[in-house]
């Protein structure tokens, strides 16, 4: 699993809600924000993955980072949550959001 993930293109370069991020081992793939949450007092965002021949009625795969600062730059960093419970914590946490603003 990556430990630091990058963004690597400026944002004005991609369509509005979309990121490019590149891993560790150079693989660059983009996602669609989704939210940014709050838990435990840290800080996560909450990606899906842009896939080029996704169906309408297809869920996507969400993928969930914590934002770390980087202490050579002080930029924002997303990095992986290894902790399985923190992970489930977070995303249950959005599905209650997302239930929120269907109703």
């Amino acid at each position: 699993m990556a430990d630091d993930i990058k963004t690597n293109v400026p944002e004005e370069e991609l369509p509005e809600g979309i990121i490019e991020l590149t891993d560790e081992d150079g693989v660059t793939s983009q996602f669609e924000y989704l939210t940014t949450l709050d838990h435990e007092g840290e800080m996560y965002v909450v990606l899906m993955l842009v896939e080029d021949d996704e169906e309408d009625d297809e869920e996507g795969e969400v993928l969930i980072l914590k934002i770390e600062k980087d202490e050579e730059t002080d930029e924002d960093i997303y990095v992986s949550v290894d902790d399985e419970a923190v992970s489930q914590a977070v995303f249950e946490k959005f599905l209650a959001l997302m239930e929120e603003e269907e109703e």
